[in-house]
């Protein structure tokens, strides 16, 4: 950081006219690339790791380790529009926690290198503290691609939750307005989430924020909460049924003639006189309804008209009590303390607490409904530290019988050697976060097993690392090319990698979703892996004989994958379209 003079800003202020073009704008050091990051493409891959799953074959939740940026990339094309919620806790930039480390954050080469922002083990991770130049460009850059990414995979009545406090609240809420749509705005909900900070400066804080945005504001449905105790004090005797009332009249903001001319009307009260919505005897209001569905309303006795104290007609509309079955709700409001603690779930689980400040698994449920979940939709959450939201997801669904589905993803950040987690022998957070889903799991299955249909609950996870691309660079200029090159290149497939990493590798390029199911089986004496029940077929074996391809074509899979090798010669693959031209001829054939 250093010290300069805006000079400029110094002539305005001395009253010269400076020529310069104005514009209402949030921008940061950084911006443009940050922007472009969001479209920049990667050579890279998810590897399954079947070893570290649960029910890898057959779960529909997903635990995908890597940088968030890379995944949120990779996951484009198989989940675009097709999640309902995002939640995310990212850090908050208070100057003490870390921050991801991206690339195009840095301006200068040099600089990066006598700051030390880049270690010799290449940690993706950095302290961002307040003597960083560039505290607040730094945590903006790294948040906007990946919310810019986020949002596409957000369903179109889809709704994103994050997590925030003071340190960045107004520049949070300026990346999402440019992101999602200032009219996409739902609402910024305050958490009481901690007893007084008596480390705070002046004040004990005892809240946080969520910011809450709509993908698209008029498809987003917002949940509403039972109510407990309503009281119904009314009764109709033609419907034989308890009500209370609630003003016909708009009241509050926008409540005038002047606001909605159109709602101003007169209807009729008992005695046949006309009935304006006056606010007072000379104030003008309006309806809350329409003319034409004001009509239908009393007509159906939905309205009831008794007289004030002054003898003039007032119109209220009837609020039925619920009959057996219907239950009575109200809105949430944005402000939310009773949850419970999240550390104290993580105690119970661990025996000890490996993670700081995790969140409420209550508090998630809350948002859960608040966001209108519903059997089998997808929730993700990119910055999943302990995995708290996969804990509530699990909860949730044992609870109403739901299936709804995680994705969680999470950095390999390690931990720190004189922390509880490093003692309790978790070497990264990835390790704490895939422990606590198969304790949480275990332990819901347990507490609910008295429960009709438990047994279905999903509380597996498949388990995806990010790596490079499963494919060599084959790509060189005609003068690099050696006799040694030559030989390496016979196959495009680096070495290391198996069967369900070309699997999976295939599932992102065809754009198929990661978390449907896989079975294997032997024929002919190889390998076979089908998907999802014939959307994908693949078979990487050296050698694939014609009984195999013929096996394969008769069960009319969507899509078949074979490698380039499984066939020693042209006249052999000409030999497998023209099976698959007799046998299956709307399959889609790709060879790696």
């Amino acid at each position: 950081m250093k010290r300069a003079i805006n000079f400029d800003l110094l002539r305005t202020l001395l009253g010269d006219d400076v020529a310069d073009d104005e514009a209402y704008e949030f921008t940061w050091v950084g911006k443009r690339e940050a922007v472009m990051e969001a479209g920049k493409p990667i050579r890279k891959t998810l590897r399954p790791c079947s070893e570290e799953s649960k029910s890898f074959e057959t779960t529909e939740n997903l635990y995908i380790e890597g940088d968030n940026l890379d995944v949120l990339k990779l996951l484009q094309e198989s989940y675009l529009g097709k999640v309902k919620m995002i939640y995310i806790d990212p850090p908050y930039n208070t100057g003490n926690d870390f921050v991801y480390r991206d690339n195009f954050t840095q301006s200068r080469d040099d600089y990066d290198e006598e700051a030390g922002v880049f270690d010799e083990d290449g940690e993706r991770l950095f302290k961002n503290t307040e003597s960083n130049g560039r505290f607040h460009s730094d945590w903006c850059s790294m948040l906007y691609p990946r919310l810019v990414l986020a949002r596409n995979l957000l369903s179109e009545d889809g709704v994103i939750f994050i997590s925030i406090d003071d340190n960045e609240v107004e520049n949070l809420k300026k990346i999402c307005n440019e992101v999602f749509g200032e009219k996409n705005f739902v609402s910024l909900i305050n958490w009481k989430g901690r007893g007084g900070r008596q480390d705070s400066k002046h004040y004990a804080v005892i809240h946080e924020y969520i910011l809450c945005y709509a993908k698209k504001l008029n498809e987003f449905k917002a949940g509403e909460e039972v109510k407990i105790g309503t009281v119904y004090p009314k009764y109709d005797e033609s419907k034989k049924r308890n009500y209370k009332t609630q003003l016909a009249r708009k009241w509050g903001s926008n409540s005038k003639r002047t606001d909605r001319p159109n709602l101003y009307y007169s209807i009729v009260a008992p005695d046949g006189t006309n009935l304006f919505p006056m606010i007072s005897s000379d104030i003008e209001g309006r309806w809350r309804w329409g003319k034409q569905r004001m009509v239908i309303e009393i007509e159906n006795g939905n309205v009831d008209f008794s007289k004030n104290s002054g003898g003039q007609w007032i119109a209220y509309e009837k609020i039925w009590e619920p009959l057996d079955g219907e239950e009575s709700t109200k809105k949430y409001t944005t402000w939310i303390d009773d949850v419970g603690s999240g550390a104290n779930v993580i105690k119970q689980l661990f025996n000890t607490v490996v993670f700081d400040y995790p969140k409420s698994i209550d508090l998630l449920i809350k948002f859960f409904k608040m966001a209108s979940l519903e059997d089998g939709d997808y929730i993700l959450d990119f910055f999943s530290g302990s995995s708290t939201t996969a804990h509530a997801v699990m909860q949730l669904n044992a609870e109403d019988g739901g299936n709804r589905k995680f994705i969680m993803v999470q950095l390999p950040e390690t931990t720190d050697e004189n922390s509880e987690a490093y003692k309790a022998g978790y070497k990264n957070i990835c390790e704490i976060g895939k422990e606590r889903i198969r304790r949480a799991g275990d332990k819901i299955k347990e507490e609910n097993k008295d429960k009709e249909n438990i047994g279905n609950l999903d509380i597996g996870f498949r388990v995806l690392k990010l790596d490079d691309s499963n494919m060599k660079d084959v790509y060189y200029a005609a003068g690099a090319y050696t006799q040694d090159l030559l030989s390496l290149t016979e196959s495009n497939i680096k070495d290391d990698r198996n069967d369900m990493d070309l699997l999976y590798g295939c599932l992102l390029d065809w754009g198929l979703p990661l978390s449907q199911s896989h079975k294997t089986e032997e024929i002919d004496g190889v390998t076979v892996h089908t998907y999802n029940d014939g959307d994908l077929i693949a078979c990487f074996a050296e050698k694939v004989s014609e009984t195999v391809v013929k096996e394969i074509a008769k069960r009319q899979p969507l899509r078949v994958v074979f490698r380039d090798s499984s066939f020693s010669s042209s006249p052999e693959k000409i030999n497998v379209e023209e099976i698959f031209k007799l046998m299956a001829p709307n399959t889609t054939i790709k060879v790696l």
